[in-house]
């Protein structure tokens, strides 16, 4: 759209690992964007990118067509949402909210309910992609909600992401996501089992992972995580402390549900032993050093 004026004005609540590269592909995009988050540094970071810095949620959404929350789990989605202070209060009528949080899916639907009396509509958006994910724009957008409200926000999503699909009503992103997350925990767990496999049996780890990736063992999380397995590099794009929150939203979900997750949930367990060892802040791909204390290996 070469007319940068018709382009919705959008305010973004949470400028993390992943929302600050967000926010600034869709200021790329020519997007103008308003942000507010709790770090200083991080509003910084966004005046910098030729954003607009807010002094408060109320501040931040006010006059925004489009409002976006890229929050940690369900209490901060909520903190942010309700009360005098919250984007339900301070938005004008018939803004869309788009939470890209990865939260429960009931939060999601509660919100859309609320929202809707407010006349603000809402979307799930979850993403999954990672740190790289989003600074390359290549995220998956998994969303939950109208149609109509899905097409309005498609070309935000596609200066964001990738793969953009309507999963079905509010809440339907959000269990996409919790699926996601179920996933992505049991072939981490998997990676970090072989690696371990084949350094113990003193094979060249760096070979064995290439061969493996290019067959049916390959994966796009060997393939993002391969070099924090080699380098033991667990700086993170995806802190263990998130996961751990994935993990109980998929397990209490399926249970709402009657599904049975085996191996999910023993690999929740490791995840929550991990955190309790204190390496919560540490990448998923981290799961490694669970596999090697297990093996006997001094970490």
């Amino acid at each position: 759209m070469s007319d940068t004026r018709a382009l919705p004005t959008i305010a973004w609540i949470g400028l993390g690992i992943m929302g600050s590269p967000m926010s600034e592909n869709l200021i790329k995009a020519g997007y103008d964007v308003t942000g507010f988050t709790l770090e200083q540094d991080k509003l910084d970071r966004l005046t910098a990118a030729g954003g607009t810095a807010a002094g408060s949620v109320a501040e931040a959404v006010r006059d925004a067509d489009v409002i976006i929350t890229m929050v940690p789990a369900s209490p901060q989605v909520e903190a942010i949402a309700y009360g005098p202070d919250g984007i339900l209060e301070n938005a004008r009528t018939g803004a869309l909210l788009i939470d890209m949080s990865s939260i429960t899916p009931q939060t999601s639907i509660d919100l859309a309910k609320a929202a809707r009396e407010k006349g603000v509509r809402v979307l799930d958006a979850p993403v999954s992609g990672g740190e790289a994910g989003a600074v390359e724009a290549v995220l998956s957008i998994m969303v939950g909600g109208e149609q109509a409200d899905f097409d309005a926000a498609e070309p935000i999503f596609e200066a964001l992401g990738k793969t953009i699909v309507l999963c079905g009503p509010h809440g339907s992103g959000q269990t996409v996501k919790a699926a996601n997350q179920l996933i992505v925990a049991v072939n981490i767990q998997a990676c970090a089992e072989a690696v371990v496999f084949l350094e113990k049996s003193g094979v060249n780890l760096k070979a064995a992972l290439d061969v493996l990736n290019g067959g049916l063992a390959g994966s796009t999380v060997l393939t993002r995580k391969k070099d924090n397995f080699l380098s033991r590099d667990f700086k993170p794009g995806f802190r263990i402390d998130l996961h751990h929150k994935d993990m109980g939203i998929v397990t209490d979900a399926a249970r709402a549900v009657g599904a049975a997750l085996p191996v999910g949930a023993v690999v929740a367990q490791l995840v929550a032993s991990l955190r309790a060892q204190g390496e919560g802040g540490l990448d998923h791909s981290a799961l490694l050093r669970a596999v090697e204390r297990l093996s006997g290996d001094r970490v």
